[in-house]
């Protein structure tokens, strides 16, 4: 068996599309803009490019992006300030801190005082709490990513047998009630799971999340099964030259595409998909302080 491919590139482009096309609705029919803010601390070389490619994505689908650069030696308060105004700011539907912030920052007070129904990238307590009792939430946007593309892969998803490897709260955990709320009897592996390899074997949808390169071979994945690679790790590649490195995924990619019906690649599987549910997520929250309907499709 050959696993079939889905390109989460692609797959990302598509939502986008929608997206725009969407916004392009609110703004002819309701005259309202959404708007992304994003706030970056410090100078970390990787949160810059991807803060960029959030700014330009966010343009691209028709909405406002707002970026606030702060100094790596930002104080909390100066920081909370920053939010706060965001959180008041009725043209700002969605606010995103950029993680990792300094050290000196408290990450979990950070998040808690963005507003739960701005809260883009789902992380808030109250969007983890109503996300857990399966209640209208903002969804964490790698998790939501990773729903779509099951959903457009397998249609309905009630009754499969799904195993989440990882337990963050940033994937993991959410992943796992997402499933659920799509009616799939869900595990969550761990670490400490034992005999990890047979839990995974009776999965209809194995989503791996745990940052161990290339740690689920095939022998761990029932025919047929769907794979759903979040990780993401570098590691030497010789063949490229002397300290060259690649990346890859928690899934040893050749040997479980030989077994499973379908699988994510990485690069070019899930990790597309954060920025476009990060727009999705934006647009969601306009609608909902504009008391207009949801997009379609689009949401958890």
């Amino acid at each position: 068996m050959t696993a079939a491919i889905i390109d989460g590139k692609a797959f990302a482009a598509t939502v986008r599309e929608k997206v725009a096309a969407q916004v392009a609705t609110l703004k002819a029919d309701h005259g309202v803009t959404p708007g992304l803010a994003v706030v970056l601390v410090g100078e970390d070389p990787a949160s810059e490019v991807y803060v960029r490619n959030k700014g330009k994505q966010t343009v691209e689908v028709g909405m406002n992006s707002y970026e606030h650069k702060m100094d790596a030696d930002t104080t909390e308060e100066a920081l909370l300030a920053v939010i706060d105004k965001l959180n008041n700011d009725p043209a700002v539907h969605g606010i995103l801190v950029q993680l990792p912030l300094p050290d000196h920052l408290n990450e979990d007070l950070v998040i808690g005082a963005i507003a739960p129904e701005k809260d883009a990238d789902g992380f808030h307590i109250s969007n983890v709490g109503l996300l857990g009792t399966s209640q209208k939430a903002m969804v964490p946007c790698t998790p939501l990513g990773c729903l779509m593309m099951l959903r457009d892969h397998h249609g309905s998803l009630s009754g499969l047998n799904a195993v989440v490897v990882g337990r963050s709260n940033i994937v993991g955990k959410p992943m796992a009630n997402l499933l659920l709320r799509d009616s799939c009897t869900v595990t969550i592996a761990h670490s400490r799971t034992k005999d990890i390899e047979a839990v995974c074997r009776q999965a209809d949808i194995v989503v791996t999340a745990v940052g161990r390169p290339q740690m689920v071979t095939g022998d761990w994945i029932k025919p047929g099964a769907i794979v759903i690679d979040v990780g993401i790790n570098r590691i030497p590649a010789p063949e490229k030259g002397e300290g060259k490195m690649r990346l890859v995924g928690d899934v040893d990619f050749a040997s479980a595409a030989e077994v499973a019906g379908a699988i994510t690649p990485v690069p070019g599987g899930v990790g597309p998909m954060t920025i476009a549910c990060l727009l999705a997520n934006t647009l969601t929250a306009c609608c909902r302080a504009n008391g207009l309907a949801e997009p379609e499709g689009l949401t958890a």
